[in-house]
């Protein structure tokens, strides 16, 4: 008999959208700003101040969103809490890792069972979050030349006198590329779990709950 368990709060659900949409207008504005591609009858027709005030916005509510989920690895279930992150932590980590592994590389014929995320995707999430504070803080370095003077000017500073203007333009110029390609996998390793496990994944980030099997556990 399955059961209907809650797994993904909403604060995990809410903050996950967030990111999606906020990276998906930060991608298509950034490579705007990057590159313009579309030319204009008139010198005052600003879209290129439209797309910075576009950028800037999403880039503040992608970092709320990012702080927000950062804290609740502190708050939440055990879903959703730190420990999660880091499965080379203890033994039964390590056997999901092990385990986990030798199904992505066909030598099992079946992944470890986890109500939540598996243990290599798990340690794919840290990286992917160590991307996410590297692109904020190199965004708003660039962010804050606008004022040499201003908050963000001054608090970044040391970031800009480590990568120079040119470093900081094209580590977030790659790390928009990374995350891009993370996504396509992620969404890619969603639907093939949900094929697998049977169990809601891909649902799951809409509802919160996931179908159990207790003799899987």
């Amino acid at each position: 008999m399955l059961q209907l368990r809650y797994v993904w709060e909403w604060p995990v659900r809410l903050t996950h959208w967030f990111n999606v949409i906020s990276l998906i207008v930060l991608s298509v504005t950034g490579i705007y700003i990057g590159d313009p591609m579309l030319s204009v009858p008139q010198t005052d027709s600003f879209v290129m101040g439209w797309m910075r005030v576009v950028h800037f916005g999403f880039a503040y509510l992608f970092a709320v969103s990012v702080v927000v989920r950062l804290l609740w690895m502190f708050f939440g279930n055990s879903h959703a809490r730190w420990k999660a992150f880091v499965p080379w932590a203890s033994k039964e980590g390590w056997r999901n890792i092990i385990g986990t592994f030798s199904w992505y590389t066909f030598l099992r014929k079946k992944p470890p069972y986890v109500v939540g995320h598996n243990a290599l995707a798990a340690m794919a999430y840290s990286l992917v979050f160590i991307l996410f504070a590297v692109q904020i803080v190199s965004g708003f370095a660039l962010y804050g030349q606008y004022d040499p003077n201003g908050l963000w000017a001054s608090v970044t500073a040391p970031v800009l006198n480590l990568f120079s203007n040119q470093g900081l333009r094209l580590t977030h110029h790659m790390i928009m590329w990374l995350v891009i390609g993370f996504a396509i996998h992620h969404v890619y390793s969603a639907w093939l779990m949900d094929i697998k496990e049977k169990n809601g994944t891909l649902s799951s980030i809409f509802s919160g709950y996931k179908f159990i099997d207790p003799k899987d556990l």
